[in-house]
């Protein structure tokens, strides 16, 4: 980076997001609300789903072909053949990008944990936030939840605010001790603020009460994971996100493979009438908590079936018991050009381990989605594809 002039230094206000699962929701979220305030946002995300292009967002556009060549190949030639990791080079090549094109505001989403992140080269943020953590990339970050939250809770930073989303006991103690260590103001979940579902959707108490309409993302969780984000604009210096802004930012908020519902597109045409489809690439434990909790509220008696998939790094029979009251059938495929991913039937026999006794592998998405379909008969399935952020960007692809 000082090859390259330390373009982190010269960055518009920095939002820095951390933790396990919903980080990518309030990056998704605070840049709905931002630019419904008329803020120019760079955004910096991982992993892509379809394009590489979707990690670089310069002030609201994805980043085009051309440029992000360009800014490859030169952040590649300053490095000269040095040892980098993907990710290092990547964000390198972001902070290049943001430091050249003007914006308001950067919306940096950590890669995995914080304190070694490359995104934690930035000094000093606007504001952070820390989203629900759990056990995920346990061989990188740690074993116990204190550890893994002790990580990424090094994101935090003195005198700079920090919204702190819903934490296990241990996480929290970890991320309060770090705060207290450098004096960095926390605003928790449950303590400072609160979110819950309320008579217009939602419900968020902070600085002041606010009934809002529900999140335009899918399941309860989102409640929780909007309030980090609308607690993050509560208490970031020098910028006016105001109530109205925040209600049409929960209503316009895209976010790709998180309880997507899929309704056009070639794959979704080759269904018959009344199928519902959804796409979520949730991977780990308390990903598939919360997809138990969203398949627990549908009560309109449809039963759920999964097309399902996963890297070999992650535990099926842990993620698939959570779901295993609320799963009909299975069908298991491989991931495409996926070398980490399970095969199809070593996959089928770990869901069989965890309970769910109508399950069979398949040769591919299509085949699995038809196969759930004839067996349906009459009454059009629910479906929902899932276990790897690879599939649901296969899926993103294969669907237009």
């Amino acid at each position: 980076m000082a090859d390259l002039g330390d373009p982190q230094n010269r960055l518009p206000p920095v939002i820095h997001v951390a933790g396990t699962n919903g980080k990518g929701s309030v990056v998704a979220y605070l840049r709905a609300m931002a630019e419904a305030a008329g803020y120019r946002t760079h955004v910096y995300i991982s992993p892509h789903l379809v394009r590489f292009n979707e990690r670089i967002r310069l002030a609201g556009a994805l980043i085009e072909d051309e440029p992000l060549a360009a800014l490859l190949e030169e952040v590649e030639r300053i490095n000269a053949g040095r040892p980098v990791t993907f990710f290092e080079i990547t964000t390198a090549a972001a902070f290049l990008a943001f430091a050249r094109h003007p914006a308001d505001l950067v919306l940096l989403e950590t890669g995995m944990g914080g304190r070694l992140d490359a995104t934690n080269l930035v000094a000093r943020p606007a504001a952070t936030a820390i989203t629900s953590i759990s056990f995920d990339h346990m061989q990188h970050l740690g074993d116990t939840l204190a550890i893994i939250a002790g990580e990424k809770a090094g994101i935090l930073k003195r005198h700079v605010p920090a919204a702190i989303g819903p934490q296990p006991p241990e996480a929290a103690a970890a991320i309060d001790r770090r705060a207290a260590g450098i004096d960095a103001p926390l605003f928790r979940h449950g303590r400072e603020w609160r979110s819950a579902p309320g008579p217009e959707g939602m419900r968020y108490e902070g600085l002041r009460r606010l009934d809002l309409p529900l999140p335009a993302l899918a399941g309860r969780h989102q409640i929780d994971n909007a309030g980090v984000a609308i607690a993050v604009s509560e208490h970031l210096p020098g910028f006016r996100i105001e109530d109205g802004h925040r209600r049409e930012g929960l209503q316009r908020v895209e976010w790709p493979a998180r309880l997507q519902r899929l309704t056009k597109g070639p794959l979704v045409e080759l269904l018959p009438p009344g199928v519902e489809l959804y796409l979520d690439g949730g991977h780990n434990e308390s990903a598939a908590e919360i997809l138990a909790d969203w398949a627990r509220g549908l009560d309109d008696g449809r039963s759920l079936d999964l097309v399902f998939g996963m890297l070999t790094t992650k535990s099926p029979e842990k993620f698939l018991a959570h779901l295993r009251p609320h799963i009909r059938r299975v069908r298991t495929l491989v991931i495409p050009n996926e070398p980490l991913s399970f095969a199809a039937e070593p996959l089928a026999t770990a869901a069989r381990a965890a309970g769910i006794a109508d399950t069979a592998p398949s040769a591919g998405l299509g085949a699995a989605l038809a196969d759930l379909v004839r067996i349906a008969g009459d009454r059009p399935p629910r479906v929902l594809i899932c276990g790897s952020l690879h599939l649901a960007g296969v899926v993103l692809a294969e669907n237009g």
